[in-house]
């Protein structure tokens, strides 16, 4: 399952090329993750009550098209498993007429707040705590 959201890009985000700077489409990003997760059922203090938070090890952004202010974007994220300790997130920000505007592929993990380690477990962990796990859909890689 895809989960996304939708954004309009506000002009306070632009550079002074006149198109979103590329900090914001990481933000982008961020919003539609945390989103599904509070859609899921896992919003940041239930998470924290469990000693636990979600973080991002590595991200590449592949900008695509630019984004002017005004433009409506339709932002993706799907979650996938890998090996070990870590998952694969992929996202798209899309622009009305179906343009790709940028990628974001990154390796995220579920980290032990007390530990400060990697639960070994990350997908199981999020689906326990869950209470609509199936909106996380993570599949294989």
């Amino acid at each position: 399952m895809t989960y996304f959201v939708d954004v309009t890009v506000r002009g306070y985000e632009l550079d002074t090329q006149g198109h979103l700077n590329q900090a914001v489409y990481l933000q982008y990003a961020e919003h539609a993750r945390w989103e599904l997760l509070r859609e899921a059922g896992l919003a940041q203090e239930k998470l924290l009550a469990d000693g636990v938070g979600p973080v991002q090890l590595e991200v590449t952004v592949k900008y695509l098209r630019e984004l002017r202010g005004g433009d409506r974007v339709r932002v993706s994220c799907e979650f996938f498993h890998s090996a070990g300790k870590t998952f694969e997130i992929r996202q798209r920000i899309v622009k009305e007429d179906g343009t790709v505007a940028a990628e974001i592929a990154g390796v995220g993990g579920l980290l032990d707040l007390t530990a400060r380690r990697l639960v070994p477990d990350p997908a199981g962990r999020f689906a326990s705590l869950a209470t609509k796990p199936e909106l996380l859909g993570f599949r294989a890689a």
